[in-house]
């Protein structure tokens, strides 16, 4: 920790043992290694751009996505930055903390994916350089204390070979693997155990710092878009549910609960919460997960435009071996419904305001000219699930503000026709300004509307109870918690030095 002092006339403090145990307390939390994850996300300062170039960004995204208990101690916390804007085109990424001693790595977090894995010095093809403006930094496990590599005959090889993503040398008895995109980016490395250092909170504590052993992958081979320096990162974070995610080690043993949860800001305010952990809300519904799915999916049964169910074949969203099923991703900007859905929901949505408004097509979106800048004329839509859960979407979680005809306003539907058959996908358009919990020890997805610049409460159980963590993060602006908690106990002691000082 850096300690800062003013130039100036010396000063004296005569501090009472009830004060010396106050001061220590607060050193300790404010001098604590600096394991908060922090959680940002990046825009070219070109931020406008159009719904074509978004769907261009999304196209590339969605074949990305790999094919293929009881109670925990605390919850892991990671801070958000950033402003959700679909114009301001980026990526989100967090800082972790590896090895010993440790260092620091910007990882992009993917939804779509299991595994953690960083650039190792030995990387072919790894770029040197982000546009970012980020340093870019290779893990090398021969600097690390606490790192080993991973043998074929590890029980741990064999978590990541039942994706058929890992495989062994026989060469030299080490578990390798390779994860090829659909966008002809690629990677290939081995996998290594290290220690991660994290930052985490224990009912209504202040924030602590825990480390554990996680296996990881040190790529040594990047191909395609990986290569680009415009946005590189240090790597890529798996929030996958396979046996390899970190969510998936981290509560094996015990030291964050089986469950994520994140709520994003949508104003221009910005900000937001991930924790690992369960987001605890009175007004949450669930719906169960598809069993056996590499990713997250759900059953959507029927999609409600003012009240009225359109008519689309239920099997049109259905999970099978011929269609893809309804997907929950927050990597994707935008929202895509499956073919045979998307024309009855604009028919629908355009019907609803024809006496209001002005369609047009423009840019391959049905658009809308409105007199009005805000879009409240538009009509209430519920994506209705199994487990009568409904998510109810504001005009603001369907549509997109483009640009404006002699002064009036052009709303287009932010919705996107699906280019993979039998998949809806819904991406950050539809899930800001709500809590998502993802609760993998009861397989099951919650959601509710909430104001994301508010704290939430965070329980440790994977499927709810009455062990829960109150103010457990905050969203808005770049604090962490840590730094929250630095500003209660600064407080905390400057009121109880006082107290000290007068009564003594």
């Amino acid at each position: 920790m850096r300690a800062y002092f003013l130039a100036g006339s010396p000063v004296k403090l005569i501090i009472t043992g009830t004060a010396v145990a106050i001061l220590l307390q607060a050193a300790f939390v404010l001098s604590g290694f600096p394991t908060s994850l922090t959680l940002e996300r990046a825009f070219p300062t070109n931020h406008l751009v159009d719904l074509n170039e978004l769907r261009v960004r999304d196209s590339f995204r969605h074949p990305r996505i790999l094919q293929q208990q009881s109670s925990v101690a605390s919850v892991v916390s990671f801070p958000v930055q950033g402003t959700y804007d679909p114009y301001r085109v980026g990526l989100y990424y967090t800082t972790l903390h590896l090895g010993s001693p440790p260092k620091q790595y910007y990882v992009q977090i993917d939804t779509g994916s299991d595994i953690l894995w960083v650039s190792c010095s030995s990387c072919k093809g790894c770029p040197k350089s982000s546009a970012l403006q980020i340093p870019i930094q290779s893990y090398d496990p021969s600097t690390s204390s606490t790192a080993s590599l991973i043998s074929c005959s590890d029980h741990r090889c064999l978590l990541g070979t039942q994706s058929s993503d890992s495989s062994c040398s026989g060469s030299n008895n080490q578990c390798s693997y390779t994860f090829h995109y659909g966008d002809g980016s690629g990677t290939s490395g081995y996998y290594v155990s290290d220690l991660i250092h994290l930052e985490t909170i224990v009912g209504n504590s202040i924030p602590s710092n825990a480390s554990a052993s996680i296996v990881f992958g040190c790529s040594t081979s990047q191909t395609g878009d990986l290569t680009k320096s415009d946005r590189a990162v240090d790597g890529i974070f798996g929030f996958g549910q396979q046996g390899l995610s970190v969510i998936a080690q981290l509560s094996s043993q015990g030291i964050s609960p089986n469950a994520f949860s994140h709520c994003l800001v949508g104003n221009g305010a910005g900000g937001g919460i991930l924790v690992l952990g369960q987001i605890i809300e009175p007004n949450m519904v669930y719906t169960p997960l598809i069993a056996s799915q590499p990713h997250y999916n759900i059953n959507l049964l029927s999609i409600s435009v003012n009240g009225q169910i359109l008519s689309i074949d239920p099997s049109m969203f259905a999970t099978s071996s011929s269609r893809g099923g309804t997907i929950i991703d927050s990597g994707t900007t935008l929202a895509y419904l499956t073919e045979e859905a998307y024309d009855p929901f604009v028919d629908a949505i355009t019907q609803s305001v024809s006496q209001f408004v002005e369609p047009l097509r423009f840019k391959g979106s049905q658009c809308y000219i409105v007199a009005s800048s805000t879009p409240e004329i538009f009509p209430t839509v519920s994506l209705n699930f199994a487990g009568s859960a409904s998510m109810i979407l504001r005009p603001e979680d369907y549509l997109q503000q483009q640009i404006s005809v002699d002064g009036a306003s052009v709303w287009c539907i932010g919705f996107q026709k699906s280019q993979v058959q039998g998949i809806t996908i819904l991406g950050d358009l539809v899930l800001k300004d709500k809590i998502i919990v993802y609760d993998l020890g009861s397989q099951r997805i919650g959601w509710a509307n909430y104001d994301c610049s508010m704290l939430v409460n965070v329980s440790t159980m994977s499927s709810g109870g009455t062990n829960e963590h109150v103010n457990a993060g905050q969203i808005g602006g770049s604090n962490s918690l840590q730094d929250e908690c630095k500003k209660m106990i600064l407080m905390m002691v400057v009121f109880q030095l006082f107290v000290v000082f007068v009564f003594s």
